[in-house]
């Protein structure tokens, strides 16, 4: 995938691989309930110039540190007694893009393998393969113009398989042992020279899961439905440097269900905020993203560095 104005066709990754199970014999029933999760999604993984790409191949490495000093309830407030979370992963993604044309845009594909390592203190740490994401349809525009302003856009279905790592028994999963759909639809756009501002806005549907934790003593659970975005705002400080702001937010919008019924006052929420950089040289860009997390409900908060390696063909 040949890069264009400084800018690439950049990935659909994950927010976090985990999913925080505490001991059955310390949680009540409606403890238990609220253990129904969303999966991992990209929550800030991708940021600057998201919406250009150019027909080709990209190849990209992307490595994540993530440390939540507290598991919140839905009212926001934290949960006495729950540890702190730290979770490293790495995302290796391989996307295509042809020189055909449908609707007017290059279609193309791509694929995300990821690994991961969950650190829950006391309670327990697990690592290893995460679910697997697939984009089988990419729909990359070329520029056109939006009140006279150059704009980018790309549509893609993403969908991820149930691959990672997944044990009823464990305290720690690194897989959701469910399928999720996940379409997006990213966006560059230039209001003036040297600046610009970038939008990915995602739909996540989730399928249910007909082996949860035992811990739930539960026979089916299914996480509910939700919509996420990613932006950011950038100047061009010189050739091959951007530095600017970025954030994301995440709002569920249905209740998780257990045996078919709903859990109310059970829908997640977070937002973040931050600083970040892209450098450019030749056809490698390096991009750093740190985020500071507020508004969280129903799951944890803290802190994230992003840092991601790319070589576009």
């Amino acid at each position: 995938m040949r890069r264009g104005r400084n800018a690439l066709k950049l990935p659909r990754e994950k927010r976090r691989f985990l999913l925080l199970l505490a001991l059955a014999a310390l949680l009540s029933r409606e403890a238990m309930s609220q253990q129904v999760t969303l999966p991992p999604v990209n929550l800030g993984d991708t940021s600057f110039l998201d919406g250009i790409a150019l027909p080709g191949w990209l190849v990209e490495e992307i490595g994540q540190g993530v440390h939540d000093g507290k598991v919140t309830d839905e009212n926001g407030n934290a949960l006495p007694g729950k540890p702190s979370v730290t979770t490293i992963t790495s995302l290796t993604h391989v996307a295509w893009i042809s020189h055909a044309k449908l609707f007017g845009g290059w279609y193309g594909a791509e694929i995300v393998v990821s690994a991961a390592h969950v650190d829950l203190g006391a309670a327990g740490d697990g690592g290893g393969l995460g679910d697997i994401t697939v984009g089988p349809l990419i729909l990359q525009w070329p520029q056109a113009h939006l009140f006279k302003m150059p704009i980018y856009q790309r549509a893609v279905l993403d969908f991820d398989l149930p691959t990672g790592e997944y044990s009823t028994s464990s305290s720690v999963n690194i897989g959701s042992n469910q399928w999720d759909v996940q379409p997006y639809y990213a966006f560059t756009l230039f209001p003036v020279k040297r600046l610009e501002t970038s939008w990915r806005i995602h739909y996540l549907w989730n399928s249910e899961n007909s082996s949860p934790p035992i811990a739930l003593q539960a026979q089916n659970t299914q996480a509910g439905q939700a919509v996420h975005m990613n932006s950011t705002a950038s100047f061009r400080v010189f050739r091959g440097l951007y530095v600017g702001a970025d954030g994301y937010y995440l709002k569920q919008i249905t209740d998780h269900r257990l045996n078919g019924k709903s859990l109310e006052n059970s829908e997640e929420q977070i937002g973040a905020y931050g600083p970040g950089a892209v450098i450019a040289s030749g056809k490698w860009l390096f991009f750093v993203n740190g985020y500071h997390e507020v508004s969280a409900e129903n799951m944890p908060e803290g802190n994230k560095l992003v840092l991601r390696l790319a070589k576009a063909f």
